[in-house]
């Protein structure tokens, strides 16, 4: 990448020295050289935007593509181009795919673009072998290669003493073990939210315990073993409840929850959209806001996209029979913008980093240079314009957002969207 000038632009970074100014930035192999009001230089690219803020780069840290085995979902290569423009330069990928990422082998075919892209991709490995839950993988040898947590993504652990065994090995290397909280023997086939409305709309239902026992469990097999576990996706406010009692207590535990969880409740399911069907399943309003208190309170540590492509034939289906999960790159930006404001939304955006124990960023002269770039004051509706991934099957279409992100700086390299 040759030298860059951003011109005028708004710094936010809680963190630096500049932040909410408007300043000049000189970058140059990768780093920052200057931050000044005005700088000149006659052999820089010159990037001038109206209204252009950056941050510390972003990560996001559950995304799915689909290649290997399900390319007709998302490639690698337009994967990171949509996280890139959307502002992330760093995701965490799931092992969703065929075969699953469950050795080092397919912790380096996710990798393959790192050197060469401005998106850096973080593998997540799976816990056990094909994510089958029998098992544990090569956890080790897949940390090794860069395998940054191991999860079997939407896969709940069915045996406790698998997650019993994880805890206790993963402590010998500093691994991170993630567990998706469902008690699928009470689930079963349901794939709603257990209420009012899914007795109104005729759908099983999965009741808000079925994901509070898995929780009560996975907690009480850490307690016993020690080490660290991640719960990506809580959806109810009493799984938030049980998670604050083990921090307090003392555990190491850390959780997440997807943005369309706190955008959503289940009442917007009344027309079977299934673009609004995912899993966890869409709760109720008094869940929304408790999930919208812990992120705010510091509860939840991580927020996540969690941008899942599916086709067609997967989703423009009879409701019951459609894939659940929605993509989410691109809208996160300006769904996190509208309900937090701008500066809570680049704390969301950059602090997962913590969990997974990665580089974290600062807009300061000799760092790195890693930044989102955004512009947080347009208004707009979502629609399938504002779409890059492979498939369309957004939850947001039709939401008014708030600001639009642009590109990013990183890995010596620069993405922007043609504006």
């Amino acid at each position: 990448m040759r030298k860059i000038i951003l011109k005028a632009v708004r710094i936010i970074d809680a963190n630096s020295k500049h932040h909410q100014s408007v300043q000049d930035i000189l970058i140059e192999n990768e780093i920052i050289i200057k931050i000044d009001h005005s700088i000149e230089d006659s052999e820089a690219q010159l990037i001038a935007i109206e209204d252009l803020h950056l941050s510390p780069s972003w990560f996001d840290p559950s995304v799915s593509f689909g290649e290997p085995g399900f390319e007709d979902r998302e490639t690698l290569v337009n994967g990171i181009k949509t996280a890139g423009l959307s502002g992330f330069a760093q995701i965490g990928l799931n092992p969703n795919t065929n075969p699953v990422t469950d050795t080092q082998t397919g912790i380096r075919f996710a990798q393959q673009y790192n050197s060469s892209q401005a998106v850096e991709v973080f593998p997540l490995g799976a816990l056990t072998k094909e994510a089958k839950g029998k098992d544990l993988a090569e956890l080790f040898e897949m940390q090794q290669a860069g395998a940054i947590a191991f999860t079997d993504y939407k896969q709940p652990i069915e045996n406790p003493n698998i997650l019993k065994i994880a805890l206790q090995y993963a402590q010998g290397f500093g691994g991170l073990v993630q567990s998706y909280p469902l008690e699928i023997q009470i689930a079963r086939e349901a794939q709603v939210h257990e209420s009012l409305n899914s007795l109104q709309l005729g759908l099983k239902g999965i009741p808000a315990f079925a994901e509070e026992i898995q929780i009560k469990r996975d907690l009480a097999i850490l307690a016993y073993t020690g080490g660290k576990l991640h719960i990506p996706f809580v959806s109810t406010k009493n799984a938030l409840k049980l998670i604050e009692e083990a921090k307090a207590d003392g555990l190491q535990v850390t959780c997440g929850v997807a943005i369309h969880q706190l955008f959503y409740n289940d009442a917007v399911l009344h027309e079977f959209d299934t673009a609004k069907k995912v899993m966890p399943p869409l709760r109720d309003e008094e869940d929304r806001l408790a999930l919208v208190a812990g992120v705010e309170s510091g509860i939840i540590d991580c927020v996540s996209c969690d941008h899942l492509p599916r086709t067609p034939e997967e989703k423009q289906v009879e409701f019951e029979h459609a894939l659940p999960g929605s993509i989410g790159l691109e809208s996160a930006f300006g769904a996190l913008n509208r309900l937090f404001g701008l500066e809570k939304t680049i704390s969301l955006l950059t602090q997962s980093r913590k969990v997974f124990q990665l580089e974290e960023y600062s807009i300061q002269e000799g760092q790195k240079a890693s930044l989102s770039l955004f512009l947080p004051n347009e208004n707009y509706t979502f629609s399938e314009h504002d779409v890059i991934s492979s498939n369309k099957n957004s939850i947001f279409y039709g939401e008014k957002l708030k600001g639009k992100a642009i590109g990013v700086i990183h890995n010596n390299q620069l993405l922007l969207k043609q504006l």
